[in-house]
């Protein structure tokens, strides 16, 4: 990996990890959304599944908007760059100061429930706002990144809400939202969420429909999982009219997840009950959700020597330890990999979504420098925290 051999290069003796995102994967990536999806009015990239402010800036200036879960979120929008109008602010939580705030900046608005819509009304929207409706399709089969279940937190129930009531009721809605969840639920049952919805929304003067994301990555062979060109040609067949109203995407995972790895040095190796433990410098605090629910998560591991290079020979099963200290930082068990030694350094590959984002303070690990790979260079897109910055983080 060129990539590695030049990011070790730049590596000073404090520095235990390193977090790679290869932009030109990322833009690729979006831009098969694009083709996929060629009608749709915005392609709002969701800033949870990577918020690094030098990525989501390289998205706004291909084009994208961004997709904001919180308020924070809406400001590291603007800070990457990326104009109002091209900003999805989403939050099932959004207070009353958030919501002046957003209709001042003419952000584009999804309402979550009926009391943020009469919140909504009393500040008179002057442009279209949309509401998020639960299609309830049912949950994928990982229920924590399921949203579409009956009981579900996010939106209101289709069977249950009267839409063109409500849309007489509130006057400047404009919009239909709806997300049915990401990892874990198959392609047709975003199909079926989106038509349910769409189909409801037949009936309404529509200004824009928001599709939501959702798309899933299949970590064991990319090429094997859904690809956006199947879910448009789904989509056409499913909803009547398809693309008759301006869309908005809010792809996230599929982008960004796929674009990013992570090396880890190797501290030490020692014999565990059944395979030889490495210890690494990221583990639970960073691959939160492949330490803890290991049984729904995957990501693809290699070892390289110190100088970057893949080492060869037998492989052998390996358990990968993190450096957090509790019982379950493990981030591997019985992984097939070559002989590991220390100075050696652990790849773990497609790691560009709902990792760093899901950073763990637990034992106060800094962050790792963060670089961006594209056109054959490295850039730096964060730096990595200083001891300083850890203590000024808890003061």
């Amino acid at each position: 990996m060129e990539a590695l051999q030049k990011a070790l290069a730049q590596l000073s003796e404090q520095d235990t990890a390193v977090i790679v995102h290869d932009l030109e994967v990322m833009h690729g990536r979006f831009e098969r959304i694009r083709a996929a999806f060629p009608e749709a009015e915005l392609h709002a990239v969701a800033i949870k599944a990577n918020p690094l402010v030098g990525v989501l800036r390289s998205l706004a200036e291909a084009g994208a908007g961004l997709e904001a879960a919180s308020w924070e979120e809406v400001q590291l929008a603007l800070a990457a760059g990326c104009p109002p109008e091209r900003i999805v602010y989403d939050s099932p939580a959004k207070t009353e100061w958030e919501l002046k705030e957003a209709l001042q900046l003419k952000v584009r608005l999804n309402a979550d429930n009926l009391e943020e819509l009469h919140r909504l009304d009393r500040l008179q929207p002057a442009y279209p706002i949309g509401v998020r409706i639960n299609p309830q399709v049912g949950a994928g089969s990982i229920a924590m990144t399921s949203v579409a279940q009956r009981g579900s937190k996010f939106g209101m129930p289709l069977e249950e809400t009267d839409l063109p009531a409500l849309f007489q009721r509130f006057p400047w809605l404009g919009g239909l939202h709806l997300h049915v969840g990401s990892q874990g639920c198959p392609l047709s049952q975003l199909v079926d969420g989106v038509a349910r919805v769409w189909k409801a929304g037949q009936a309404l003067d529509l200004k824009f429909f928001d599709m939501g994301g959702g798309l899933a990555v299949n970590y064991h062979d990319l090429a094997q999982g859904p690809q956006p060109e199947e879910y448009s040609a789904a989509l056409r067949q499913a909803c009547p009219g398809f693309g008759g109203i301006p869309l908005i995407s809010e792809f996230g995972r599929w982008i960004q997840g796929p674009s990013g790895w992570v090396a880890s040095k190797v501290e030490y190796v020692k014999q565990g009950d059944s395979s030889p433990q490495a210890v690494l410098h990221v583990g639970a605090d960073m691959l939160l959700r492949l330490a803890y629910a290991p049984k729904d998560w995957y990501n693809r591991m290699e070892v390289f020597d110190a100088q970057g290079r893949p080492k060869a020979g037998p492989r052998e099963p390996w358990t990968l330890v993190g450096p957090l200290c509790f019982g379950g930082d493990v981030i591997g068990r019985d992984v097939e990999l070559a002989r590991i030694e220390p100075g050696d350094w652990v790849v773990v590959h497609d790691i560009g979504a709902y990792t760093l984002g899901m950073w763990s303070r637990h034992c106060s690990r800094a962050l790792p420098l963060v670089l961006g790979w594209r056109h054959g260079q490295l850039s730096v897109l964060k730096a990595r925290e200083s001891l300083q910055d850890v203590v000024r983080f808890w003061s």
